[in-house]
């Protein structure tokens, strides 16, 4: 093990390095990872870009990067189910405390999780990386590393899949192209959804919704309002879908989504908006549509790891860029550009497979 520790750190606003830190020593109920591959997501571009998101600031430098896997390569004493050499998939989210909310299942709701890459907390983009063991998964031979770190967007579309209540029949509307819509789209597929109509502004990611199994692709225009895309789902589906999965945070698009549902439906938010939206809540409420938060993701990768051993659910084909750590600005920018769907960082200078 070389002493090597090449991090992606964030220092402020618009300023991202690559820098070497320590290589830190795993606790009593931690291990020790190399980091293999890491993949970018809107959230570290947003960090990198703004330096806060809502109500988490960035006041100091923090590493970037919490959709990862890796290899052990040290354990701490008390931990008894992983040893060096296995491959891990790395949960990003660890509770702090037994609070009511981690007592009931639903530590992602926690006031006082740890979230990689959420300040204060560092992320994964080093080359070792310590994690709370419990919170790392072994993968199977036939899941690749790549695939380990695209659970965490996957588990984003399980939560939401399951927050929606898609279930077999069901049909689905999700507003949004992009990673986390297009894993929605899979997630919903795998479910059992029944007919699934995917929306974007942009064609091109609408031809890889198509490839990847969506129904229908519904371009949308600028100047279109969202009683009228409403209207349009309707036409292209013959009727109003059971469920919306809206992953843009755009205002227009709740809305849009809130219209689009049957009565009796439901909406599911995804996408981080502004604090406050208008929306034609009456219209929700006098038709029993109800609206669902999604936080994350909580108990969702044993499902995500039997999803991609099984092939139930392909997301190989959402990594469209690969990028040594050493290039990792570049990465960044192509990320920020909307230059592929998936932006992959390998972080192990001597494995860069996927």
């Amino acid at each position: 093990m070389t002493q090597d520790n090449l991090s992606v750190v964030l220092h402020s606003r618009g300023d991202l390095r690559l820098e070497t830190r320590s290589v830190p020593e795993p606790g009593p109920d931690e291990a020790l990872l190399r980091i293999h591959s890491v993949g970018i997501c809107g959230s570290d571009v947003h960090y990198w870009q703004h330096g806060s998101i809502g109500d988490f600031v960035l006041t100091k430098p923090m590493v970037l990067g919490h959709e990862a896997s890796g290899r052990v390569v040290k354990v701490g004493s008390a931990v008894k189910h992983l040893k060096v050499g296995d491959r891990v998939a790395i949960e990003p989210g660890v509770p702090r405390q037994a609070d009511e909310f981690c007592k009931t299942g639903r530590y992602n709701l926690s006031p006082t999780i740890f979230f990689c890459a959420t300040p204060p907390d560092d992320g994964t983009l080093c080359r070792y990386y310590k994690h709370s063991a419990n919170f790392c998964y072994k993968l199977p031979d036939s899941v690749t590393f790549e695939e380990g770190a695209l659970i965490e967007p996957l588990s984003v579309g399980i939560h939401a899949c399951r927050r929606a209540g898609v279930t077999l029949g069901s049909t689905v509307l999700v507003c949004g192209a992009g990673p986390i819509g297009l894993v929605c789209l899979l997630v919903a597929k795998a479910m059992g959804a029944s007919q699934i109509l995917i929306s974007d502004l942009l064609p091109e990611r609408l031809s890889v919704a198509k490839d990847l199994g969506a129904d229908f692709q519904l371009e949308v225009k600028k100047d279109s309002g969202p009683q009228q895309l409403a209207q349009m789902v309707e036409d292209m589906m013959g009727d109003k879908p059971h469920i919306s999965i809206e992953c843009t945070g755009a205002e227009s698009c709740i809305q849009t989504a809130i219209y689009a549902t049957r009565s009796g439906g439901v909406v599911a938010l995804v996408g981080v908006s502004p604090n406050m939206v208008a929306v034609p809540l009456v219209s929700a409420a006098l038709r029993e549509v109800d609206i669902r938060g999604v936080m994350r993701y909580s108990n969702t990768w044993p499902m995500a790891i039997a999803m991609l051993a099984s092939g139930k659910v392909n997301v190989k084909p959402l990594v469209t860029h690969r990028f040594p750590l050493e290039e990792a600005i570049q990465a960044f920018e192509t990320t920020r550009l909307g230059l592929g769907t998936k932006v992959m960082l390998k972080c192990d200078e001597n494995d860069q497979k996927p």
